[in-house]
């Protein structure tokens, strides 16, 4: 066992060796070990770091060691992070949690041995203290704050009209603001008609895009290569494949003139790189800018505050569910591992509601041995 990565080190488990500090160097240890595990299951070095680093608080939080942790200590821990004047969001507190149970599991696991050292050295058996019952739940049901939803159709053509009207005053006016305006004019568009996360936008290359031999009329515009996707905890990015669908063709004459000369061409810094996003000063736009330009085009509208540059991804979702697109057709376009993701982005409207409502019952009365009408 002992080139099984994470396993207790000879000069521990040597019966001649006393340990001097033994609580301090056993925990050390063994935050050692699962560093070791955790790299040979190929984990990304800042996840490590992030894990271990909870850990450590947890154990400065408690005073006491993993071999004496219980069920209490994780409860008092979470209680004592939510109860701040400015608590931590349930993400990150599922995320603490998750990073103590994992090494509670490693740690208790008889392949690693270090239970038996615990025994042997301080008389007591580590156990996993981190249960169904004493943790946020690990569930897509709270995933999407109540608050974010889609737009409208109406304030989408609200907004967009209002970023259009910006760019025609700017270049009017002679303003050099004009050419970062109808970039991000054409970003916020791109964002909604193929679904995509703000990182995801931010990262597109003219590379990116392609020909989908379905659909010829779109020509170089036909899908979108996404490279950058969400991808599992510490699995790196998740490439996908989003097609341009009719609903959203009005995008293809927009890439293609922000992709010619008179576009993206007229940024100097678009010559040394292929980013779709260039800025004045780097060969792509930061993450930070798209997102504050949104906002303040956002509170131009007068639209609330809880619409941000992501809900155009929801939009996307929504408007495509009630344009008729099977829900796992979408669920592809959006790269959502799970169905129910995508049913929590989706909120149709009400006439959409009422509309399916109508066309049921239409369906109902027109069958053989269905109600009567009145």
């Amino acid at each position: 066992m002992d080139g099984v990565p994470g396993f207790v080190p000879r000069v521990l488990r040597d019966p001649d060796v006393s340990l001097f500090r033994a609580d301090d160097r056993v925990f050390e240890a063994i935050l050692d070990g699962w560093r070791s595990q955790m790299l040979a299951r190929g984990l990304a070095v800042d996840t490590i770091k992030a894990r271990a680093g909870v850990v450590g608080r947890f154990q400065a939080f408690t005073g006491d060691y993993p071999w004496t942790w219980r069920p209490v200590d994780i409860e008092d821990f979470l209680a004592e992070l939510r109860s701040r004047s400015r608590p931590i969001g349930l993400t990150t507190l599922r995320s603490y949690s998750n990073a103590v149970s994992m090494f509670c599991a490693y740690l208790t696991h008889p392949g690693y041995g270090w239970g038996d050292l615990c025994e042997r050295t301080f008389g007591n058996i580590p156990t996993q203290i981190c249960f169904d019952w004493n943790t946020p739940r690990h569930t897509t049901d709270d995933a999407v704050p109540p608050a974010r939803r889609s737009f409208t159709q109406a304030e989408l053509q609200h907004l967009f009209d209002l970023v259009d009207d910006v760019v025609d005053r700017e270049y009017a006016a002679g303003s050099k603001r004009w050419l970062p305006a109808m970039r991000d004019s054409i970003a916020f568009k791109t964002c909604y008609a193929y679904g995509l996360r703000r990182r995801e936008l931010t990262m597109l290359d003219l590379t990116d895009f392609g020909p989908n031999p379905h659909l010829p009329d779109y020509g170089p515009f036909g899908a979108a290569t996404v490279r950058w996707g969400k991808g599992t905890t510490a699995s790196g990015p998740r490439r996908r494949t989003v097609l341009t669908v009719p609903e959203f063709a009005w995008v293809v004459p927009l890439l293609e003139y922000w992709t010619g000369p008179d576009g993206r061409g007229r940024f100097q810094t678009a010559e040394r790189s292929s980013a779709l996003w260039p800025s004045e000063r780097s060969h792509r736009v930061c993450l930070g800018s798209l997102s504050d330009s949104f906002a303040d085009y956002r509170r131009a509208a007068g639209l609330p505050d809880e619409l941000g540059l992501h809900c155009l991804r929801h939009s996307y979702v929504t408007h495509l569910i009630e344009a008729g697109y099977d829900p796992a057709f979408v669920q592809t376009q959006v790269g959502h591992a799970y169905a129910s993701t995508t049913g929590l982005y989706t909120s149709v409207s009400a006439d959409f509601k009422q509309r399916s409502v109508r066309q049921m019952i239409a369906r109902r009365l027109g069958q053989p041995g269905g109600p009567a009408h009145d």
